[in-house]
């Protein structure tokens, strides 16, 4: 069965001589491995199609089950050249892909997931900022595959709380954690950062200019909660300036 929809492609792998595995995040099918016949060759049709990053209207064949389907056409829409153009803005973008790929399930179809990273994407062209955009698709990303944590109320009772305990997601009051260690202790304005973005769309959040502090505060949040929800430290979080 031949497939078309459109798609941004999140990872390359090389398999053989000449062939590819390349992971789509589509519109219309989620997450989606296909396989690449010979794109690594001169004269390959795919031409740099499947550069990480590319967004390209694409066909694949095979039944709804198939684990590796054949990808038979990829045509650029765009190519988002100018953010690899920028290594700060590559690596910025790079973690928004490996953040994609760590909490999309494959074949789990989700427009609002589709359409943040493009318009993302976009974003990041126009202006890669300091970090803010990745801060943004990440708080949204995490609410929308149900991870974010609660940073506004205790998680048992409600009540207000500053002290952010890893092992539950949450802020937890004195009362409700009974001792337990605090893995964060976190200033008012972070908690009130994270709520503007979350309630900003993705061509708006510029306007925000927040303290580089709870920019750093929120970030290491973040970066913690996603290590102890994975088990595993993000490759990218590496190469962060």
């Amino acid at each position: 069965m031949l497939h078309r929809t459109e798609g941004i492609v999140l990872k390359t792998f090389p398999f053989g001589e000449a062939d590819l595995i390349v992971t789509f995040l589509t519109g219309g099918y989620g997450i989606v491995k296909t396989f690449a016949k010979s794109p690594r060759k001169t004269r390959s049709r795919f031409g740099s199609s499947l550069e990480p990053l590319t967004h390209s209207k694409i066909s694949f064949w095979g039944k709804e089950e198939a684990a590796l389907p054949r990808l038979t056409q990829s045509d650029i829409i765009h190519p988002f050249d100018t953010i690899r153009s920028s290594l700060q803005c590559f690596l910025r973008a790079s973690e928004v892909l490996e953040l994609t790929l760590t909490f999309m399930p494959e074949r789990d179809a989700c427009s609002r997931v589709y359409g943040l990273l493009i318009s993302t994407l976009h974003a990041m062209e126009a202006d890669c900022g300091e970090g803010l955009r990745v801060l943004h698709y990440k708080l949204k990303l995490l609410d929308t595959v149900g991870y974010l944590p609660r940073l506004k109320g205790c998680g048992r009772c409600g009540r207000d709380s500053e002290s952010f305990h890893l092992s539950q997601g949450s802020v937890v009051c004195d009362a409700c954690s009974k001792g337990a260690a605090v893995t964060f202790r976190l200033s008012p304005g972070v908690i009130s950062l994270a709520s503007n973005l979350l309630a900003w769309d993705t061509a708006k959040i510029q306007r925000i200019k927040p303290a580089a502090g709870l920019v750093m505060e929120l970030s290491r949040l973040l970066d913690e909660h996603v290590k102890y929800v994975t088990e595993r430290e993000l490759k990218t979080r590496a190469f962060r300036a």
